[in-house]
């Protein structure tokens, strides 16, 4: 199987990473797993981290307000961007939408009220060799300049780890945060085909796309759970994640027949 997913990954033009584990027997492919990449939207995963760091330290609280304003509205994926201006939110409603919604307004009032030095601090404390927060969602001057946000696959699958052990933060930070990760709406890419087929099959994942860019980060909850990870910049984006997800549904038969 591992020959077969690097040589299927290696006819995709463009750049990808690609990381596997399976969490019973410690079983890992990887493919271009380190390669620093445009993250899009899964530079939100840190930014959550870094939520339930400061409410488990108190610094703020699942129900504290923030109002929305037209003025700071950003495009695209979510919900609050459609929504009334001067709309009370909490951040919990903020944290949740910017997972799974993927909302970029969400995100940025996130990223004002952590600030972007803490979640890079906290990007560092964990270890992540190739994870940056340099601009927020739709900040075009900064893009301008060539500052962009980057992950990797690798890093990606740390992080998911470390919460499916319970070692993010503390565990019930952790199992929150896959909690939200369960409750994804988008769901073309690494669920596609295992939904499909049952439905009932829990994956926690993230997406992330722009122009030339698609990712999906997850863990699938079989009989033995694992972790997959997919990154890509400058791809074909259909043929990408038409790619995905053929290679989890033949992962996840593997896994049936283990």
């Amino acid at each position: 199987m591992k020959k077969i997913i690097i040589e299927r990954l290696s006819n995709i033009k463009g750049k990808v990473g690609f990381y596997y584990k399976n969490l019973r027997t410690d079983e890992v492919i990887e493919y271009n797993s380190e390669e620093k990449l445009m993250s899009a939207s899964l530079i939100k995963m840190p930014i959550l981290i870094e939520v339930f760091e400061q409410m488990n330290r108190g610094i703020i609280k699942k129900n504290d307000i923030f109002i929305t304003m037209k003025e700071e509205k950003v495009p695209s994926c979510g919900a609050l961007n459609y929504m009334d201006d001067n709309l009370k939110v909490t951040l919990k409603d903020l944290y949740t939408l910017m997972i799974i919604l993927s909302d970029n307004y969400a995100t940025n009032i996130l990223i004002d009220e952590l600030g972007i030095d803490n979640i890079n601090k906290r990007i560092k404390s964990l270890g992540l060799k190739n994870t940056i927060l340099n601009r927020k969602m739709f900040d075009s001057k900064k893009s301008a300049l060539g500052l962009e946000n980057y992950t990797s696959a690798k890093d990606m699958a740390y992080i998911l780890e470390k919460m499916y052990n319970g070692a993010l933060i503390d565990r019930k930070s952790s199992e929150e945060m896959i909690s939200i990760l369960k409750n994804q709406r988008l769901n073309g890419k690494i669920p596609f085909y295992i939904h499909s087929q049952i439905p009932k099959i829990e994956i926690a994942h993230k997406t992330g796309e722009d122009k030339g860019i698609t990712h999906d980060v997850g863990i699938v909850y079989t009989k033995d759970p694992f972790i997959i990870c997919f990154c890509g910049n400058e791809v074909n984006v259909p043929e990408y994640e038409r790619l995905m997800q053929d290679i989890t549904y033949d992962i996840y038969k593997e896994h049936l027949n283990l």
